[in-house]
This record gives structure tokens, sequence and C-alpha cells, in this order.
């Protein structure tokens, strides 16, 4: 053509790879776009008269936020995506609240902006005695276990107790801060400022272990750190949490989470659980600064961006047959025990509800989102003596290791029932107790059908 006549054979090659580049990039950021950021469609909760006046009055509300990858973090965009954010987006769209993230650096600047009410919530801070002097949590949607990371090349920590006489480092007013002082006095606790600075104290050696979210803590793969085991005992549970002094918002929070299907916050979890943050589109390129480079630059570009969009192909495959197969296992897991006939139930080291199936919400009257996460003596779905008896019971099992099979006589909302109840701890493939796993089959029902 007339136009490429007049231009070197260079200038030529650095026009069409140019051109080539821009169409690879437009094409390999529509395909990375995440599919969360579709439309949600939309689902209305029902609100008395002060919860809508105080909408009305507060449409934006502040949450701390610190960046927790997979949780809470700013993509390449500067936007924030996470678990946080996807169960932020779905309660705004049910309730109209506009949630604004002021971005924090530590735990402790987090906690001081709750309790000065400069800050409204936070969708990251863990629930312990402190915090529940000055903050309101919402209800629990979910959670993971705290896991011990150490060095690599090092034997993985197994518990806190091989940490006695030993440094861990964690950020300051760390939701098991006050436990680890309490229990094991002889663990030299050291504390800063972020969970990079702790991080980085185990890899130089400067510390022997830190502990972080059993999620969270796959995202790092320095090939400096080590993860180890869960802290026996100690669950994350996810909540939101509150100033004290706003029980308005508190309601419309506790609303819209129940407004949640199951299946709804486990497609939620399973997107972030899954073992890697979705991909990101590829950065934009910046444009030519001068016209020097010479054709072999260009075609090398050109090539690294053919190997770059094959690379983010052969990814986005693995993630997404990788979710699959997850989904698959845990549709069939929850499957085969909602097919049970009588109540089922799993509680971790402290008691609190980890899953149940259909029989057991029917039982009690309740719904799986209600409860997850929770110990008896929280809830109100049976008698007061009647939850305290069972969870001391739960308790007694979880600490002698030894399972129960007995029939029984027990007070429910309903009335006394005539059950048989068993009850075996579970154990994880390394040998390391995780929980309790439990039920009862109502006995009376079937002697008075026969």
């Amino acid at each position: 053509m007339p136009f490429f006549k007049g231009l070197k054979p260079a200038a030529c090659w650095m026009c069409l790879l140019g051109a080539m580049g821009v169409a690879h990039w437009v094409m390999a950021a529509y395909s990375a776009t995440p599919e969360s950021k579709g439309a949600i469609a939309g689902t209305t909760i029902r609100l008395n008269a002060q919860e809508l006046q105080w909408i009305a009055e507060n449409p934006r509300v502040i949450v701390a936020s610190k960046q927790y990858p997979l949780y809470l973090f700013k993509d390449e965009q500067g936007q924030w995506s996470g678990l946080y954010a996807d169960v932020l987006t779905r309660i705004s769209a049910m309730t109209g609240l506009q949630f604004v993230h002021e971005e924090t650096f530590s735990t402790e600047q987090m906690l001081e902006q709750l309790e000065s009410g400069s800050a409204n919530m936070s969708t990251t801070l863990s629930m312990n005695d402190e915090r529940k002097g000055f903050l309101d949590f919402s209800h629990a949607f979910g959670g993971a276990g705290w896991v011990l990371i150490g060095r690599a090349g090092e034997p993985p920590l197994k518990s806190l107790d091989q940490l006695s006489r030993r440094v861990l480092v964690l950020p300051a007013r760390h939701a098991l801060e006050s436990m680890i002082r309490r229990d094991y006095p002889a663990i030299h606790l050291h504390s800063v400022k972020t969970y990079a600075e702790a991080r980085a104290l185990v890899e130089i050696g400067e510390a022997d272990a830190t502990i972080y979210s059993e999620i969270g803590a796959h995202v790092y793969p320095s090939g400096q750190l080590r993860v180890g085991n869960v802290v026996e005992g100690k669950w994350d549970a996810d909540y939101l949490a509150l100033g004290k002094g706003q029980p308005q918002l508190l309601s419309i929070l506790n609303k819209a989470l129940e407004a949640f299907s199951p299946a709804e916050l486990r497609a939620i979890r399973l997107k972030w659980s899954s073992g890697s943050a979705p991909l990101q589109a590829p950065a934009p390129w910046q444009p030519l600064t001068t016209w020097g480079w010479g054709s072999g630059g260009a075609i090398g570009i050109f090539a690294l961006s053919i190997l770059w969009h094959r690379r983010l192909k052969a990814m986005t495959r693995q993630r997404r047959a990788a979710e699959t197969d997850l989904r698959e296992q845990l549709a069939f897991q929850h499957a085969l025990m909602d097919a049970m006939p009588d109540p089922m139930f799993v509680r971790d080291l402290e008691g609190r509800l980890v899953m149940c199936n259909k029989s057991y919400e029917e039982s009690l009257s309740t719904r799986f989102d209600q409860v997850q996460g929770r110990q008896l003596i929280e809830l109100d779905i049976l008698p007061r003596e009647t939850a305290e008896l069972l969870h001391a019971e739960v308790m007694a099992h979880l600490g002698t290791r030894k399972a129960s099979f007995c029939e029984r006589r027990l007070l429910f909302k309903s009335g006394p029932r005539d059950i048989y109840q068993w009850a075996v701890p579970f154990y994880s493939a390394d040998g390391t107790m995780r929980g309790l796993l439990g039920g009862w089959c109502d006995i009376g029902k079937y002697k008075k059908q026969a």
C-alpha cells in the first residue's frame, strides 16, 4: 500500500507489532475479567422503620480495611477485591448501603479507628474477649483455622507447645495474643506492626514462627516459609466487627447475612479458597517513550506477549479444573450428609459448629447459616440447661478423645425425647485431632411406630 511503501522495513515492523500487541492486550484483559463483576441478582430484605431511617441518614458505611490476601485486597486496578469484598457487595445490593473502604496498615490502627468512631466497621477482625469489650460482632458466616508458619527446611510446627522458649512474632493486638500470653508463658512473644513484618522476621531467622489464617497462608510461596499444623482448638470465624453504639447497623447486617443461602455462601467461599486469587488481567503496556528500539526488541516483546497469553490460558484452565473438582467433592459430601435421615453435625475443637445436615436443621428448627461457627450455649435452639449439658459433653469428649454411644432422654424445645446419641472425635491425615462428629436418632419415634 502507498502508506507502507513510504516507510522503512523496521518502522513497518514496529507499527504492525505494536498494533498486534495492543489487540492482544485488549483480548487478554477481556478474557481475564472476573465473572464476579457481573450483575448480582437483586434481593431485598425486610427492614423495620428504624433501620430504614438509619440507612437514609447514613447511606455510606466506612469500612476500616487492611489488605489480607484472598479475604480482602486491592487488585491491579486498585479496586478492593476478595471474599469479604464479595460479601459486602452482596449486602449492598440487598440493603442499599454503600461500603466505602478506608485503608489501614495494621490491626492496631484498625482497632483504634473503630474505637474512636472514625470507621463504622471492619471485615477482617477476629473475636476475642478484649475486643468484645468495645466491639459488636455480627453473626458468623464462615471461617478457617489458624496455622503455624515456620521456616522452610525445618520440621513443620505441629503445636504451640513446640515454641516453648522460642520466638513467636505476631502483629500487635493479634486475636490470639492474650490467650498465648496466658496459656503459653514460656513462648517469647514479639509484637510488630504488620503480618508482612512478621513473615519477614521468620524468613531471616529473627523469629521462629508466626501465625496466619489457614486460607491466606498459602498465598506467599516465597520458598522461605513452611506452613505447619492448625493451632489446636482455635477457629478463626468470619464476622463483621462494628464499633459499639450502632444497633441498627448491626441488625441490618445480621438480617442481610441471614438472607444468604448456604449454597450462596459456599459458592463465594469456594471462589476464594481454591488456593489462589482469581487471575487478573495483564497490566497495560506503557507507551514507548522512544522510537529508538530496534526491530529485534519489538519482536522480542511480541514473542513474550504470545507466551504470556498461552500461560494465562493454561493457568485459567488449571484453575477452573481445580475449582470444578473441588465443587464436585464438596457437593458430594454435602449431598451424602444431607441424605442421612438422622441429625448429624461436625464441631471444631472449641465446640463451634462447622457443618450439619438438613435433618439437624429441621430437628432444631434452625438454618445452618444462623448457627455456623457458634457454640450451643451461644444459641437459643435448645433449652438453656440442655445446651449447657451438651456443650460440656462435647468439650469433655474433645478433652478425653474418646467416642461415646448411649441412649438417653433429653429436653428439647418441643419437649422431652428418647434418643440414641453418638459422638466420635475425628483426625487429620497427620493424626492431629480436628473436632467432633456426632448426631442422634429419635428412638422414641421408632418405638411409637412399632
